[in-house]
């Protein structure tokens, strides 16, 4: 099935745009087209249509290079499994290992702080170099380091995906990021495949489905990994919403005993390292899921040390996420005009990816059922702000 959604279209309308100097509003009043609308497009959360694509492609003098895009939608199923099938017969060429190993380290840094639609044809291109390696001759220890980074190269297309909503080509980069790791015998990219969908599933409401997930995961798991422990504090976040307060905070627990004598990663922001603040901040959010009375305070906290000056801080995308964590904790406190607040700066600051968006939508409704009359500022904002408005 080809998806609807080619995150080249955006990454080329942006180019082009960027090229003739023109802002959003600007090309949307050359266009006749809303800003919303081209940022959508843009951000690859809208398909255009031919007659879109056809316009803009007349208005940025684009050569006919929109137009193209428009009508070639990414088959990522296929993707996916061309790169899949290489992986029994994989005669590998090249002497560029050690750089594509940090370009997958780059890709994983970037994560916490690149827009999704931006980063997803970065990572699409570096997996699309590793699929050509596959092809050539090399050692056989060569060959698994090759199968290794694109592992971690699928398996981090994935979760681009999921934060996109774009969830059948999630499925097939998993499955694919599951062979190139079981064919490399790499436990812990199989591992990630399996906490990945324990957070897919938990988004979508099936929280016993991400608590078995999320126990599977741990089973793999190498022990000491990052993927053992993000595993566990997921266990933990599907009892908070299934609702068993006593086995969140023994999972919570057993997160905390194995971080802690977590020294800080090389590179904390890796998106497959785990470091003790991102200890913390699942715990934040665990706790506001639960309803915990201490969530209050361990949110502030974190909020307080990802974002001290209030401007987003170092990981924009998980400073959104601990202002969602404690306007949650604050709706429960009896504070709703201080939720409605933090809310508001969270889903402004536009870092709530669409994957993310569902969190800022409970809160609202959170909000709304306080009776509160600051819950209007909130709606504003969220009819705004909202992916796919």
């Amino acid at each position: 099935m080809a998806s609807s959604v080619d995150p080249r279209f955006g990454a080329a309308l942006r180019e082009f745009r960027q090229r003739r100097g023109l802002s959003l509003r600007l090309l949307g009043q050359l266009a006749h087209r809303s800003k919303s609308h081209l940022h959508e497009l843009e951000a690859g959360l809208k398909a255009p249509t031919a007659d879109t694509a056809r316009h803009l492609d007349r208005v940025l003098e684009a050569g006919g290079v929109l137009a193209r895009l428009a009508d070639a939608p990414v088959d990522h199923a296929a993707e996916a499994g061309e790169l899949r099938a290489r992986v029994a017969a994989s005669d590998v060429s090249g002497d560029m290992l050690d750089r594509i190993e940090q370009g997958v380290d780059d890709l994983a840094s970037s994560y916490p702080t690149m827009a999704p639609a931006d980063l997803l044809p970065l990572v699409r291109r570096h997996l699309a170099y590793v699929g050509r390696l596959l092809d050539g001759r090399v050692t056989l220890g060569q060959q698994r380091r090759l199968l290794v980074a694109g592992g971690w190269l699928a398996v981090l297309r994935a979760t681009v995906h999921i934060d996109l909503r774009q969830r059948t080509a999630a499925v097939a980069h998993l499955r694919a990021a599951h062979d190139l790791a079981e064919h490399a015998e790499h436990g812990e990219i199989q591992a990630w495949c399996l906490e990945t969908r324990a957070w897919d599933v938990l988004t979508q409401g099936d929280y016993r489905a991400a608590l078995d997930l999320s126990r599977q995961a741990q089973r793999v798991a190498p022990k000491g990994s990052s993927a053992r422990i993000q595993a566990t504090a997921q266990e933990a976040r599907a009892w908070a919403r299934i609702g068993d307060i006593g086995a969140t905070r023994q999972a919570l627990d057993r997160v905390e005993r194995l971080t802690a004598n977590l020294p800080v990663p090389e590179r904390a922001e890796h998106h497959y390292r785990y470091d003790p603040a991102k200890a913390a901040a699942y715990t934040a959010t665990t706790l506001a899921w639960a309803g915990d009375p201490g969530a209050e305070q361990v949110a502030r906290a974190v909020l307080t040390e990802l974002d001290p000056y209030g401007d987003g801080g170092a990981r924009p995308r998980r400073s959104a996420s601990a202002r969602l964590d404690l306007g949650l904790a604050l709706v429960a406190a009896g504070q709703p005009d201080e939720a409605v607040a933090v809310g508001a700066q969270a889903v402004t600051s536009g870092r709530v990816v669409p994957s993310n968006w569902w969190r800022a939508a409970e809160l609202l409704a959170k909000v709304e059922q306080s009776g509160a009359p600051e819950a209007a500022t909130l709606r504003d904002a969220c009819m705004e702000y909202a992916p796919g408005r």
